[in-house]
């Protein structure tokens, strides 16, 4: 009946468009092949001045509105399918983490900092691993720019592969817009995903004072059955919010921007799969929680200066978050006398950052053209930490006198400051010939906090023995059944200060650019890069599991990398072909790494040797006749571990040689027609194509048992999505019928590389029907 239903409505929005309209003579308003666009040039931000696409010494892949609509690139996903050399490892919802160029030990980065920065205008929301990463709606942005290489000396130490940066629109000061998208799907044939995006811009003082509002709803229901908790169609996902921009013009020179947005993202469930129970099928002994509320405020205050820019921006933002997950996957059936057992991790966590960057970008047509600003970031990072069982397991073990199902809690928080100066200077020799210099020189530091309170239970009766002692030890009388557990004893945890982490390095760029022709532009660029200094949550604590396990070591001190890169962008015939190619080798150097303790699976960041990774991208668009349409891209990567020594493979599980977590090859490839149906109705055909090679889900081997490979070690499926779409327009109405993941791919596209999940694969959402209705887009 649903399907009967949403079909009907699907038909029914799409043939209301151009009805009678097919009858008119399409050969009256065809346009001709000369009237093909030769001057829309593509203008982008990266260095922080506004220039040409093609002029920009930088591998870029930019994303207009128009554009992600044509394709249904609503988040993250969509973006890192379609830039080359980029791959998103997204275990679940508000789970992101991109690769870029191959720089990646694992997909989840846990304890790591991303090595991609993402930047929601002039806010940096990529973090350290083990949070939620709410994933941003891309609805009225005005454009997605994704750069790649190390881009340090503009976009800070995050940026140790690239950076990925939502340009939102400003308000519109003299004209009155309002812009709506619904988007309504049925995967399978059962599960209605619904996404309603509105925007509103009012002109409250001509030319002078604008406000533009942006609102958002997505209801999209489940696809996965969860046996453990016998729930269909688990991980849906609720997220919904909004923002408002408030611009004020009062000269020609000076402009204030005041934001405010707010996101509540809210899956009920992962999507992380098991495929041993058949196809869409996890469990879990409660939903694995991934949730997100984020709040943003930002005023950013731009000045004109007759020779130069001033812009300065001060964010502040407050993230809450849930990671909620079941660790019974830690101790599997035969592992220890009482496994497998009820075990499981509620962790809150609580942000507050500060952002303020000020910046002067030279404006002169004269030879030398500079960028120098400031940036300064302070966070505070609270984690409660409340490990549980559940009632049913404690009553099965006779287990009793814990308050509730948690038997440890612990409270943390810890504090990181960035400071840093930047700069990049450019000299044009000629029209046809610049060198472009720049450092940014940055001190960073970290230090985590156990707060007093909390408590670890134990059972005095049984040696002091702690659930997991208790649980794994599977205590049973002479007659069989569970001995009594009394968990009378609450031992608080003091107060500790841990030590501070700092760090401080500087990141340096150089390039050379060379335009032979006004449609060739050749560039050669060396650049540099490095992330914080991190220090380990749970430095110094042995196993409660067994004490002659690996001690959490203090942390990871800065890794480096060293990028060399040449590159060239091409743009002939008058726009109708455009070609971008790049090569790269990069040097990494004192590896940050994630490892993971083997008896409790308490995760710690650690540093080893070294890795090169060398490639190539490329970009193609072509334009062969009117309204035809055809692109493509691809990338090739090899990147592997050149050094290491036997303590560093010992603690990491890594080995000499071994690929590190990037496919070795993917690509893209778009084809659209556009053409009359009628005098007043435009239509588009569109057929978007995406592959994606295999590649390792982390080290081989098992950190602190270097000789045993590890369990959970695997290489995702090399895979292909298809999508198709038809799209019709009429003045500012638009009505598009789309079919994502046309084939029904369920390849396996992510591996989670830690043992405590039962359910660690991802997989594409299953083959999508739908439509989107348009107005004002």
């Amino acid at each position: 009946m649903r399907v009967q239903l949403f079909a009907s409505v699907c038909a029914g929005a799409l043939f209301a468009i151009p009805a009678g309209a097919a009858a008119q003579d399409a050969a009256e308003t065809a346009p001709q092949a000369d009237e093909a666009p030769g001057g829309n040039d593509i203008i982008v931000t990266a260095t922080r001045r506004a220039e040409r696409i093609q002029d920009v010494p930088i591998s870029i892949s930019a994303f207009s509105q128009e554009e992600l609509t044509e394709k249904g690139i609503v988040g993250y996903e969509g973006i890192g399918r379609e830039t080359p050399g980029v791959v998103l490892n997204k275990p679940t919802a508000n789970f992101n983490n991109f690769t870029a160029r191959g720089i990646a030990t694992n997909g989840y980065n846990a304890n790591l900092q991303s090595s991609v920065a993402i930047y929601i205008d002039e806010l940096p929301v990529s973090t350290i691993g083990n949070t939620t990463v709410v994933d941003p709606n891309l609805f009225d942005v005005e454009r997605v720019e994704f750069l790649r290489g190390p881009q340090g000396t503009l976009f800070g130490s995050g940026s140790l592969s690239g950076a990925m940066r939502i340009l939102q629109k400003s308000p519109d000061l003299n004209d009155f817009d309002v812009s709506a998208l619904v988007d309504i799907g049925l995967t399978g044939s059962d599960s209605i995903r619904q996404r309603y995006n509105a925007m509103v811009n009012v002109p409250l003082v001509e030319d002078k004072l604008a406000l533009r509002v942006v609102g958002f709803y997505r209801d999209e229901e489940g696809y996965l059955d969860n046996v453990g908790t016998g729930v269909k169609n688990s991980n849906t996902l609720i997220d919904y919010g909004g923002r408002a921009t408030l611009l004020w013009r009062p000269t020609d020179r000076l402009s204030i921007k005041l934001l405010g947005s707010y996101e509540y993202s809210n899956p009920k469930d992962s999507s992380l799969t098991s495929p041993s129970l058949g196809r869409n099928k996890r469990v879990s002994d409660e939903p694995d929680r991934f949730t997100g509320k984020q709040l943003i405020a930002n005023a950013t205050i731009d000045y004109e200066f007759d020779f130069a820019k001033l812009t300065s921006s001060s964010t502040y933002s407050d993230f809450e978050q849930r990671f909620y997950v079941d660790l019974a996957g830690t101790f599997q059936p035969g592992s220890f006398a009482g496994a497998p057992i009820a075990f499981g991790l509620d962790a809150d966590g609580y942000d507050k950052v500060f952002v303020q960057e000020t910046r002067l970008a030279s404006t002169l047509d004269g030879p030398f053209q500079f960028v120098i600003g400031g940036f300064y970031l302070d966070r505070r990072r609270d984690v409660d930490y409340f490990y549980r069982s559940n009632p049913a397991f404690l009553a099965e073990r006779n287990m009793t006198g814990l308050p509730d199902k948690y038997y440890q809690k612990q409270y943390t928080h810890s504090l990181s400051k960035e400071l840093a100066g930047f700069g990049e200077l450019t000299y044009r020799f000629s029209d046809n010939f610049w060198l472009t210099g720049g450092m940014r020189y940055g001190e960073t530091s970290a230090q985590g906090f156990t707060e007093a309170g909390g408590y670890l239970a134990t059972a005095p009766g049984f040696f002091n023995l702690n659930y997991l002692q208790a649980a794994l030890a599977g205590l049973k009388g002479p007659t069989g059944a569970y001995l009594p557990v009394n968990f009378t004893t609450f031992t608080p945890y003091a107060a500790v200060t841990g030590l501070k982490a700092k760090g401080s390095k500087p990141s340096w760029k150089a390039s050379a650019t060379f335009k032979p022709s006004e449609t060739l532009t050749t560039y050669a660029t060396f650049s540099t890069g490095f992330r914080a200094p991190i220090v380990n949550a749970f430095a110094g604590r042995a196993s409660v599991v067994d004490a002659n396990d690996i001690v959490i070591p203090f942390g990871a001190t800065s890794d480096s990398l060293e990028s060399y890169e040449v590159g060239a962008k091409g743009r002939w015939l008058g726009g109708r072909v455009s070609i971008n190619a790049a090569f790269y080798l990069i040097d990494w150097s004192n590896i940050q790494a994630q490892a993971n303790r083997v008896s409790d699976s308490v995760q710690f960041a650690t540093n080893i040797g070294a890795a090169r990774s060398k490639g190539f991208e490329f970009e193609v668009n072509v334009i062969p006749a009117t309204g035809v349409s055809i692109g493509f891209n691809g990338a090739y990567n090899d990147s592997k571990i050149t050094k290491l020594s036997p303590a560093e493979a010992a603690i990491s599980g890594a080995v000499l040689g071994h690929r590190l977590s990037a496919p070795r090859i993917q690509g893209s490839a778009y084809m659209s027609y556009s053409f009359k149906l009628a005098s007043d109705v435009d239509a588009m055909l569109a057929v978007n194509a995406q592959h994606i090679g295999a590649y390792n889900s982390s080290f081989p081997n098992t950190p602190g048992a270097p000789n045993v490979p590890l369990a959970t070690f695997g290489k995702t499926d090399a895979y292909s999505n298809v999508n198709l779409s038809f799209g019709l327009k009429k003045g500012d109405i638009s009505a598009q019928l789309y079919v994502e993941n046309l084939f029904d791919d369920h390849s396996i596209t992510y591996i989670h590389p830690e043992a405590f999940l039962n359910s660690r694969f991802g997989t594409m959402r299953p083959r999508t029907f739908g439509i989107r209705l348009g107005y004002g887009l």
